[in-house]
């Protein structure tokens, strides 16, 4: 296949281009480096650099011809909407309705949208949520993703235009940014390297359901080469803490050192953990990766960036 992948220098993006070039597939990637890095796109990757909302990204269908896109580019900070639910809107949900526009004109066959799972469900009433769980977000960041989750029917039975959403848990890993507010793993990992006590907002009793990347990019290959479509959740199903969190990587740093706790935050909600089964029934796809393991390595990368 010929793939787009818009954000693919990103933490979660940068993952999946390697996954399709080692299956074969040439990749595109689309990234304006706002958060993402050059460096982590691989040399046999094609990269443009450039923003979707950009009118001149139609030149680069024209001329690629594209089999499926895959769409991580997004403002992903829940803080940020809150502070600026316009500039969310117009990257999340105009970005994203460019896409499909260009997608739809120019005959892409398959349209993969990474959308959130914990922000779209807001303030659980079940745990694990599955699929049919109520979507009630609170923050616009959540919004401007259910918006977009709204379009995709529409542009499949429309326009035959297959279309899949992945509802992402909290993804943490290698590469994650360890800078704002999006990775609270990386940010932890960074804190204590550089001698810090990790910050936590609020009383730290909050739940999420940390979902490694590597099981991230096993769900968007399988999904990639499938003919199913709909909205998946891709978590673990399982709640932790971030005090939890934070004892963790305090353990793996060997340091004596105790949580900083602030002030809470803004449009964030108590509990959060959804329900992979549905991706699992369907394709067999599980979480494999142990929190412990994925936090050690994930600990390890930024210890030797530094």
């Amino acid at each position: 296949m010929n793939i787009l992948i818009t954000g693919g220098a990103g933490f979660i993006g940068s993952h999946i281009v390697d996954a399709y070039i080692r299956q074969g597939h040439r990749v595109v990637v689309l990234d304006n480096l706002s958060s993402g890095k050059r460096k982590q796109v691989p040399e046999q990757a094609v990269f443009i650099h450039g923003d979707i909302l950009d009118g001149k990204i139609e030149e680069i269908f024209e001329r690629e011809k594209f089999n499926a896109i895959n769409h991580h580019a997004a403002q992903i900070s829940v803080t940020h909407s809150v502070d600026n639910p316009v500039h969310d809107a117009e990257v999340n949900i105009l970005g994203s309705l460019k896409l499909l526009q260009l997608a739809v004109k120019y005959r892409v066959k398959r349209f993969m949208f990474a959308s959130t799972g914990g922000a779209l469900y807001g303030d659980q009433e079940t745990f694990p949520a599955t699929e049919d769980h109520p979507r009630q977000p609170t923050s616009p960041y959540g919004l401007s993703k259910l918006a977009v989750e709204n379009y995709l029917p529409y542009y499949q039975k429309t326009f035959g235009l297959a279309t899949v959403a992945l509802r992402y848990s909290n993804v943490y890993g290698p590469r994650q940014d360890p800078h704002g507010e999006a990775g609270v793993v990386a940010i932890f990992c960074k804190q204590l390297q550089r001698g810090e006590r990790p910050r936590i907002f609020g009383d730290g009793e909050q739940t999420r359901d940390f979902v490694s990347v590597t099981d991230v990019v096993q769900a968007n290959t399988a999904l990639l080469s499938s003919d199913l479509s709909g909205a998946f959740n891709v978590g673990t199903g399982r709640e932790t803490s971030v005090n939890d969190l934070a004892r963790v990587l305090i353990g793996l740093a060997g340091t004596g050192v105790r949580p900083e706790h602030l002030s809470s935050r803004l449009g964030e909600q108590r509990r959060s953990a959804i329900d992979g089964g549905k991706l699992a029934g369907a394709l067999g796809w599980r979480p494999r990766m142990p929190l412990e393991q994925g936090l050690l390595e994930t600990y390890d990368f930024f210890r030797y960036q530094l």
